[in-house]
């Protein structure tokens, strides 16, 4: 896995799914797609809820997700082309009370025991993004239960834990 969407995994003209989707899939709520959910957009299971949250506007993103994508290219041309397609989708930006949210949260993670603070640091900032604009992270990671438990967002598996591996 790449990390990297395909041209249809953002709905691209004449892109099909070939699994059926309900018409708000995801539980019907609006998500800051995770770098480990874009790469199992493409997975039969995924794609056709996937597609359809896309068209439904219900996936965005923040700074971190969209630097953790394009790092994953391996051309200027397929940089050029991701970064067009993302900048189609809701981007919800970094302020300073989302620094200061993911820090408290880290401080309260820390309290809980030792070490259990240590969590990757762009998953601490996307959760915090998504606390502050109300939405959920959409992903195929533990670490976004366990941020869960000191940040207030909706944490959606893009597939049961553990079916995608």
């Amino acid at each position: 896995m790449t990390g990297r969407p395909s041209r249809t995994s953002i709905g691209a003209p004449g892109a099909s799914p070939t699994v059926e989707a309900p018409e708000r899939p995801f539980g019907g709520s609006t998500f800051i797609a995770d770098k480990s959910a874009w790469a199992r957009s493409d997975v039969e299971y995924v794609r056709g809820d996937w597609t359809q949250a896309l068209r439904n506007g219900q996936i965005c993103t923040c700074p971190i997700t969209c630097l953790e994508l394009l790092y994953s290219t391996r051309t200027s041309h397929e940089f050029e082309e991701l970064e067009a397609e993302l900048a189609t989708l809701r981007e919800v930006s970094i302020t300073r009370s989302i620094v200061e949210a993911a820090r408290a949260g880290y401080r309260e993670l820390a309290a809980h025991s030792d070490g259990y603070h240590r969590l990757a640091l762009p998953d601490l900032l996307i959760a915090a993004c998504a606390q502050d604009a109300g939405i959920g992270v959409l992903h195929y990671d533990r670490e976004y239960d366990r941020l869960r438990e000191v940040l207030n967002f909706e944490s959606r598996w893009v597939a049961p834990a553990g079916t995608l591996d």
